[in-house]
C-alpha cells in the first residue's frame, strides 16, 4: 500500500512554473506546500484553554495577534475562542496539541488540507496586495507577525505578514488557484523592475 505522504497533491502543484516565471525582484511568489494547520478552540479561562496556551507558550488575545512566528510554530487569532496553529509539513502537531488538552473541554482538528499557503514577498509586494486587499497594510498600522481575516481577489483569506516584505495568504484550498491567477495578473506592472 502506498504511503499517504507519496500520494498527497498540492492544490497548486500546476502553477508552480508559472509562479516561478512571474517572480523577479520585485516581487515572488510561491506556495508553501503541505503546512500543518491545527484548528483550535478553547473558552478563555478554562482548564483546557490554560492547557494549549502553556504548551504554546501563549495564545494570541486580540485580533491580529500572532503568537510564535513562521519559523516555529505560529498561533493565529481568529476570534476570542478559536485558534489557528501552523507549523512545518509533517510536524504531528494535531496529535500533540490533543494529548495536552486530554479531557478538557475544548477541540483540536487537524485542518491542514483545509487552507493552501501562497507566500509573495519582495519591495512591491505591498503594492501588489492593495490592488485587491481592503485592509490598511500600511507598515505603521501593520507589524510583522501579526494577521487578519480579510479578502483578496474577492476570496476570503487570512493574511500573514511574516517579513518586512514577506506576506503569507491561505484562501481555502478550493479557491487557491484563482487567488494565485489574480495575484499573477496583479504583479505583471513588475515583473521587469529591478529592485
Amino acid at each position: 500500500m502506498a504511503d499517504v505522504q507519496e500520494l498527497r497533491r498540492s492544490p497548486l502543484v500546476n502553477r508552480t512554473q508559472e509562479m516561478e516565471q512571474a517572480s523577479g525582484s520585485a516581487v515572488s511568489i510561491r506556495e508553501v506546500r503541505f503546512t500543518t494547520q491545527v484548528g483550535l478552540r478553547a473558552e478563555p479561562g478554562t482548564a483546557g484553554y490554560a492547557a494549549l496556551e502553556t504548551h504554546l507558550g501563549g495564545l494570541p488575545e486580540r485580533v491580529g495577534d500572532v503568537v510564535g512566528d513562521v519559523d516555529s510554530t505560529a498561533v493565529l487569532w481568529l476570534s476570542p475562542d478559536e485558534f489557528l496553529a501552523v507549523n512545518e509539513p509533517d510536524s504531528g502537531l494535531a496529535e500533540t496539541l490533543t494529548k495536552v488538552l486530554g479531557d478538557h473541554s475544548g477541540q483540536v482538528l487537524d485542518l491542514s488540507a483545509n487552507r493552501a499557503f501562497i507566500e509573495i514577498s519582495g519591495p512591491a509586494s505591498e503594492l501588489v496586495l492593495r490592488k485587491s486587499c481592503p485592509l490598511d497594510l500600511h507598515p505603521r498600522t501593520w507589524k510583522v507577525n501579526q494577521a487578519y481575516a480579510t479578502e483578496i481577489a474577492q476570496t476570503p483569506v487570512i493574511l500573514w505578514k511574516v517579513g518586512e516584505f514577506t506576506w503569507r495568504i491561505a484562501p481555502r484550498t478550493s479557491f487557491a488557484d484563482h487567488v494565485v491567477s489574480w495575484l499573477l495578473d496583479a504583479m505583471i506592472e513588475f515583473s521587469h523592475q529591478e529592485v
